[in-house]
């Protein structure tokens, strides 16, 4: 059995996101300079809609004619510039009738195929119509350049993806647990007292196994000690206490007895100093943005069924009892 589930786009909206729902008033000058309401996303898909009925126009004129193809003056231009981006130089007469050929061809087959319904349920055929839509709302996106006050909002709220690196200054002593065997445990035990006692008179660099790192780092950065000490290492480095020697810490190569002298946090740089790392992520961010928005735009135009199994049902009533014992 199946269990018919219908909702209404609001509802469906709701479910999924928690995006707000434009607001006519975006439009109001009284609330707006022009600048701010060219930037409104209600504008872009405004625009984005009559750019897309424009597109339509276009080629259904071209194209819709039963029974007959017509190649116009402006698809052998298209043909033309494509063959020139291939080959790098343009057509000469003789190339440019194969490739004109080859269009009339696969116009041929295109048509045939869509008459015989082969277009349906086709997975690829399918993404790339989403895909060529979703390039048309992230175009209109593209065109919007944020004011300084915008990448400095978006620089503030997404601060540590633009911090620097965590920087750390440290000694480590290398035991080799391939070398050591069932002593490793032993003998860490006994460097670490040592050390600890010794504090940083002790020359480290006779102490412990051979390995091809250096025994003392300074201000490295955290992306530093991942890459040659690896993640967990790093980790460890970032909570353990400054000015005593600590261990044994795992590492990709083995244990270490490590000492960290200083541990300075990432600062965030002025605005200037990474404005095109902060334009390039807030154009994707609203590049995104919009996309939504204006899926959820075209949503509203639908009433979304989706059938359940009775299994699923039940699955679903079973899950909500045992969440209410």
């Amino acid at each position: 059995m199946k269990r018919h589930e219908t909702l209404s786009s609001d509802e469906y909206r709701d479910t999924s996101s928690t995006t707000a729902p434009l607001s006519p008033s975006t439009l109001d000058p009284r609330h707006s300079t022009l600048g701010r309401f060219l930037r409104e996303p209600l504008v872009h898909f405004l625009l984005l809609g009559a750019l897309i009925f424009g597109a339509f126009k276009f080629i259904s004129s071209e194209t819709i004619e039963p029974g007959k193809i017509l190649i116009t003056q402006g698809r052998i231009e298209s043909l033309e510039t494509a063959f020139s981006r291939t080959w790098r130089r343009p057509p000469i007469a003789s190339e440019l009738e194969e490739w004109i050929r080859d269009y009339v061809r696969e116009e041929v087959f295109a048509r045939e195929a869509v008459a015989l319904g082969l277009d349906k349920d086709d997975t690829i055929i399918r993404r790339r119509l989403r895909q060529k839509l979703e390039f048309v709302s992230e175009d209109v996106a593209a065109h919007a350049e944020p004011t300084d006050e915008q990448l400095r909002a978006y620089l503030k709220k997404h601060a540590d993806a633009f911090r620097g690196d965590r920087r750390f200054t440290f000694s480590q002593v290398y035991l080799d647990p391939q070398q050591r065997g069932a002593n490793l445990g032993r003998d860490a035990t006994q460097l670490l007292a040592q050390l600890r006692r010794a504090g940083s008179k002790t020359d480290i660099a006779t102490l412990g196994d051979s390995l091809m790192l250096e025994n003392e780092f300074k201000a490295l950065p955290a992306r530093e000690v991942v890459k040659q000490f690896g993640e967990k290492f790093a980790a460890t480095l970032g909570e353990m206490p400054v000015g005593q020697w600590q261990g044994p810490i795992d590492s990709g190569f083995g244990v270490h007895l490590v000492l960290m002298a200083e541990r300075t946090n990432g600062s965030l740089p002025a605005l200037e100093d990474v404005r095109a790392a902060v334009r390039r992520e807030w154009i994707n961010a609203r590049r995104l943005e919009t996309n939504e928005k204006f899926y959820r735009t075209l949503l509203q135009r639908y009433t979304v069924t989706i059938e359940r199994p009775e299994a699923a049902k039940n699955a679903d009533v079973k899950r909500v009892a045992e969440a209410q014992r």
